[in-house]
């Protein structure tokens, strides 16, 4: 299947402990190395979305100014 440029989807399966491995591809694009944090965001109709650090800054950022802005 093709993706658009920049888009990416890889499938995973969850093992018995709940857990799935990230694949490789993703690692490497992402810079996910052995102790790299992750947030891991839930919405029980839109499903998961899982965030390295650089898009959290991202994504804090913006909710703080977003909260300034209705001050």
């Amino acid at each position: 299947m093709d993706f658009p440029k920049g888009k990416y989807a890889w499938m995973v399966k969850i093992g018995e402990k709940g857990q799935f491995v990230i694949p490789k591809e993703a690692r490497e694009l992402f810079g996910l190395t052995p102790g790299s944090e992750i947030l891991v965001l839930g919405d029980s109709r839109r499903g998961l979305a899982i965030l390295p650090i650089d898009e959290q800054k991202k994504l804090i950022s913006n909710i703080f100014s977003e909260v300034e802005g209705n001050e």
